[in-house]
């Protein structure tokens, strides 16, 4: 028992769609796991098991109640520029690859997915299965895995989500079922249309003639909602804005960014911006550069625009500089390049930290750790233990600087400059309110902690689905699977 949730363009809420339904179906009882068979996301997660998986198939696993695991999302891709991304199979890197000799790898690819799907469905008994992008890539039908070659190897019931907040909702639905293959056409079940502000009372005529043009029900008509949920790729980033918090913090954006839900708690707490290389960062009171796909390139974009030397003159004037994974390599004395990372080479650094990063080796190391923060004041000395994980290339030998973390990262002198390989080390609690506290103290303002339990997101997004989606039709579609 199976069902597909397919989208009529990228960033329609697909993701979103499946966690509710995920949540939903184990509230009824319901055993369930999500399945993308193939994701493109500089956003990733490490399992139990240390493999790489997309944020939003992890998202769902956690929703569904159930582990990650690499068989929820077989096929990632982490774009590197110039048409190139890294394919992460089953986990594991792959292999670096163009995206025309990509494509040459299609039937093997798809088998790969369908063996993950497989096991998911034996383990499991149902899987919610999302699509990517657009559904009806016309141009793409004959090497789409995600899609249309899916559907068409699966067989199972499809809804179909749309985003009424981009406008032509008529002609999303319309036109992405009419140019669906005659084989999937019919395989299409019902309809979600996401994102409606206002009265959804006005929209009630459109929903009927949605329902008459394309003869296939509209399931729900769901609100715009503004629940905390990890963001799962970079087109999230152009949907955020700062708060209105008179303490104002700086991530660095990155032309190759990842992962960079790891700073979606403290953007609940703080104004945080996420500014491009070359921009002011005159009165930000912390500035954090994130992961990066690619540290070296994204490190001379850095030196080109003149944000290496804005960074030393904050550092100079007391404000702290923290950088995670690629953005904490970047903050040392030198990067070593082998040909693995970028073009071989030795790289000036930052010089923030004393420090020298190797790329040796194509391996990466991701496995989810805890760690202790070493009692360095001001910020580590209040952070305690922590969890999260680590996904990067290259090791980061120390000079004369301190260890940031038990058996990770280094610190300064002061403690205002840090790094670490943990992602994830500010969506702890202590973590965010260990630099949270610090810089409102700095300002003189009251700082209210962030609690230590948080509500469950997905428990208000499944109460949300139950109030507006007709979720016992969803079930029935799903069983009839």
């Amino acid at each position: 028992m199976s069902l597909f949730v397919m989208g009529t363009a990228s960033h329609v809420g697909k993701s979103v769609t499946v966690a509710a339904i995920c949540r939903c179906l184990v509230r009824r009882g319901i055993p369930v796991a999500p399945f993308k068979s193939q994701n493109m996301s500089l956003n990733s997660f490490v399992t139990p098991e240390g493999g790489e998986i997309g944020m939003a198939q992890a998202m769902q696993a956690h929703a569904a109640k159930v582990l990650p695991h690499t068989d929820m999302n077989p096929v990632l891709l982490k774009p590197k520029g110039d048409c190139i991304s890294q394919v992460v199979l089953n986990g594991r890197p792959y292999k670096d690859v163009p995206i025309t000799d990509y494509y040459r790898e299609t039937p093997f690819l798809l088998e790969k997915a369908l063996d993950s799907y497989n096991r998911l469905a034996a383990a499991y008994g149902q899987v919610v299965v999302e699509g990517a992008g657009g559904a009806a890539e016309v141009n793409l039908y004959d090497r789409d895995i995600a899609n249309t070659l899916l559907a068409k190897s699966l067989g199972i019931p499809v809804i179909l989500v749309s985003d009424i907040e981009r406008g032509g909702v008529f002609a999303q639905v319309y036109g992405t079922l009419m140019l669906l293959p005659e084989d999937i056409r019919p395989l299409v079940k019902g309809i979600i249309i996401n994102k409606f502000r206002g009265d959804p009372c006005i929209f009630a005529p459109g929903v009927k003639q949605i329902e008459e043009l394309c003869g296939v029900p509209v399931l729900g008509v769901v609100p715009y909602f503004p629940f905390p949920l990890p963001s799962e790729d970079s087109l999230s980033l152009g949907d955020k804005r700062a708060g209105s918090s008179e303490v104002r913090i700086a991530v660095i954006r990155l032309p190759r960014i990842s992962n960079f839900t790891d700073f979606e708690l403290l953007e609940q707490h703080a104004a945080v911006d996420y500014v491009l290389p070359g921009s002011s960062l005159e009165g930000y009171d912390c500035v954090i550069l994130p992961g990066t796909k690619n540290t070296i390139d994204d490190l001379n974009i850095l030196r080109e625009s003149g944000t290496d030397r804005e960074l030393t003159r904050l550092r100079n004037a007391g404000v702290p500089v923290i950088g995670i994974c690629g953005g904490y390599q970047m903050l040392g004395r030198t990067l070593i390049d082998a040909g693995f990372e970028s073009a071989a080479g030795t790289y000036p650094g930052l010089g923030l930290l004393d420090c020298t990063t190797h790329f040796t080796s194509y391996d990466k190391n991701t496995t989810q750790v805890t760690r202790v923060a070493r009692p360095v004041p001001p910020i580590l000395s209040a952070m305690g233990t922590v969890t999260g994980y680590e996904i990067h290339m290259g090791t980061t030998e120390p000079g004369t600087c301190r260890e940031a973390l038990a058996g990770d990262g280094l610190v300064s002198s002061d403690g205002l400059v840090f790094g670490t390989y943990m992602h994830g080390i500010f969506q702890n609690p202590s973590g965010a309110n260990a630099l949270l506290s610090y810089l409102y103290t700095k300002k003189g303002l009251p700082f209210v902690p962030v609690p230590a339990i948080a509500a469950d997101s997905y428990e208000m997004l499944a109460d949300l689905f139950e109030e507006h989606v007709d979720m016992d039709a969803i079930v029935a579609v799903l069983k009839s699977g």
